[in-house]
C-alpha cells in the first residue's frame, strides 16, 4: 500500500462511525468556536436591550447594511475551504497551493476597505428612503461607522480558521474566538454603560468594542499559527506582501457566487427586520431580539455544515465517492439534532428565553417583550428546515458546485419567501407574524432545491 493511500484512510474513514467522528472531532469545537463568535452580537443585542427600544431598533437596521457588507465580502473567504480541503485531498503534502489560497484570501479582505466605508457612510440615506424613523437611522449610521474598522479583521480570521479546519486545528481556534468574546464583553460593560470611569457611550460603546475584540482576535490567530508546528509549515506569511493574482481571480471566480447565495439568504432576513419597521419600531424591535436568538441557535448546525465542507472537499479532492456520500449524510444527520437541541426551549418555554434580553423591571420594554414570546415559537419552526438547507449549502460548495446554490437561492427567498413576507405582514390582519411565515415558505424551498441539487452531485462518481 502506498503511503498516500495509507494517508488518504486515515484521512478518509471507510465506515460511517468513523465518518461522523471524524466530523464531530473537528465538527464540534467549529460549531462551539461559531456560536462563541456570535456572542459578541448575543452580547450587544443583550446589553442593548436594557438601554431601549430606539437602541435596539437602530441596531437592526444599521446591521442591515453592515452585514450585507459582510455578505458580499465573504465569498472569497468561504472559496478557502474548498481550494484547501481538495488540495490537501489531493496530496496531504501539500504546501504551496494552500499558502498561495490562505495569502490572497487576507489580501481580498483589506482591500475592500475603503469600499466598505463608502458603502456604510450612506447609511443613514438608504434608512430614510427605506422608510425607517430618522432618529432610529442616524443612530445606527454612527452604530455602523465605530463597527466599520473590524470587518476585515474579523473576515480574515474566518480565513484563518478556515485553512486551521483544514488541518484538524480545531480546538485552539475556539479558545481563541472565546477569549475574543471575552474581551467584547468585558468592554461592552465598560463603554455601553460607562464603568470604572469611561463615559456612558451607549450603542455607540458597543460598536467601539466589538471593532477592538475583532483586531485583537485577528493578531491572537496569526500567533497561534507562527507558533503551532503544523500550520507554522505551511509558513502561510512568507513574501506576504507580494500579490499573485492568478489565485485572488480562483477566489473571485468561486468566490463571487458564494457571495451572492449568501447574500441572497442574508438579506431576506434583513428584509424581515425593514418589514418589520414598516409595521412598528415596537414590532421592529421584537422581530430583531427573536431573529438574534434564532441565529443563535443556527451557529451549532452552521459550525457543524462548515466542517461538513471540509469533509466532503477532501473526499471529493482524493476522488473518493463513497466518502462523499458519507461525508453529507453524516453532516445533515448531526445539523438537525443539533438545532433540535436549541429549538425545543425555543418553541415551549419562549417567556424564559426572552427575559435573557430585557429588564423585566423596565416598563418601557415590556411591549417588546409580549412580541418576542409571540415570536419565538414561530422562529422555531423555521430552524429545522434551516439545518438542513445550510449543511446543503456547505457541502456543495465543498464540493466547489457554487453557481446552482446560488440559483436555487435566488428564487427560494427572493421569488417564494420575500413575497410572502412582505404581503402577509403589510397587506393582511396577520402583521408582523407574516414576516416568519415568508421566512419559513423560503427556507423549505430552499432546502428542498438544495437536497436535489446535492443529491444529484454524490450520486456520480467523482474524479481527480
Amino acid at each position: 500500500m502506498s503511503d498516500k493511500s495509507t494517508s488518504m484512510k486515515a484521512i478518509l474513514p471507510e465506515t460511517w462511525g468513523g465518518e461522523m467522528r471524524a466530523l464531530l472531532t473537528i465538527g464540534i469545537p467549529m460549531a462551539l468556536a461559531q456560536l462563541v463568535q456570535f456572542s459578541p452580537y448575543i452580547a450587544d443585542t443583550l446589553m442593548i436591550g436594557r438601554i431601549g427600544p430606539t437602541e435596539i431598533a437602530a441596531a437592526a437596521i444599521g446591521s442591515v447594511l453592515y452585514f450585507l457588507l459582510w455578505m458580499l465580502a465573504n465569498g472569497p473567504i468561504s472559496a478557502v475551504t474548498p481550494l484547501v480541503s481538495q488540495a490537501l485531498g489531493r496530496h496531504s503534502g501539500e504546501r504551496k497551493d494552500v499558502r498561495r489560497t490562505v495569502r490572497m484570501s487576507v489580501w481580498a479582505c483589506f482591500l475592500m476597505m475603503p469600499l466598505i466605508i463608502g458603502l456604510l457612510l450612506l447609511t443613514e440615506p438608504i434608512m430614510i428612503f427605506a422608510g425607517q424613523d430618522p432618529e432610529v437611522a442616524a443612530l445606527a449610521q454612527s452604530y455602523v461607522l465605530v463597527l466599520a474598522p473590524g470587518l476585515p479583521f474579523t473576515l480574515a480570521v474566518m480565513s484563518l480558521r478556515n485553512f486551521l479546519a483544514s488541518i484538524e486545528r480545531t480546538i485552539v481556534p475556539f479558545l481563541l474566538v472565546a477569549s475574543s468574546a471575552l474581551v467584547n464583553v468585558l468592554l461592552n460593560w465598560v463603554l455601553i454603560f460607562g464603568n470604572l470611569g469611561a463615559p456612558a457611550l451607549g450603542l455607540i460603546g458597543a460598536g467601539i468594542a466589538s471593532s477592538i475584540a475583532c483586531i485583537y482576535s485577528f493578531f491572537a490567530f496569526v500567533t497561534y499559527i507562527k507558533w503551532d508546528s503544523k500550520a507554522r509549515s505551511f509558513d502561510l506569511f512568507s513574501n506576504l506582501w507580494h500579490p499573485d493574482w492568478d489565485r485572488m481571480r480562483d477566489l473571485l471566480r468561486l468566490g463571487w457566487p458564494i457571495s451572492v447565495t449568501v447574500t441572497f439568504e442574508g438579506m431576506l432576513f434583513n428584509a424581515g427586520v425593514l418589514i418589520a419597521g414598516a409595521v412598528g419600531v415596537i414590532e421592529q424591535a421584537g422581530f430583531q431580539i427573536a431573529l438574534n436568538a434564532a441565529s443563535t441557535a443556527f451557529m451549532m448546525p452552521y459550525g457543524l455544515a462548515m466542517a461538513g465542507a471540509v469533509r466532503i472537499g477532501l473526499a471529493r479532492g482524493a476522488g473518493n465517492n463513497g466518502a462523499e456520500r458519507r461525508a453529507a449524510t453524516t453532516t445533515i444527520l448531526a445539523s438537525v439534532l443539533a438545532i433540535g437541541i436549541f429549538a425545543v426551549p425555543v418553541a415551549f418555554v419562549p417567556e424564559i428565553v426572552a427575559a435573557f434580553y430585557f429588564n423585566m423591571d423596565a416598563v418601557d420594554t415590556r411591549p417588546v417583550f409580549e412580541y418576542v414570546v409571540i415570536f419565538l415559537p414561530l422562529a422555531a419552526g423555521f430552524m429545522f428546515f434551516d439545518a438542513v438547507q445550510v449543511a446543503c449549502n456547505q457541502l456543495l460548495r465543498g464540493l466547489a458546485d457554487v453557481k446552482w446554490p446560488m440559483i436555487i437561492t435566488g428564487i427560494s427567498y427572493w421569488m417564494i419567501g420575500f413575497p410572502v413576507a412582505y404581503y402577509t405582514a403589510l397587506h393582511t390582519d396577520i402583521g408582523a407574524k407574516g414576516i416568519w411565515y415568508g421566512l419559513m415558505a423560503g427556507l423549505i424551498a430552499a432546502f428542498i432545491g438544495l437536497g436535489i441539487r446535492l443529491w444529484l452531485q454524490i450520486r456520480r462518481p467523482s474524479h481527480t
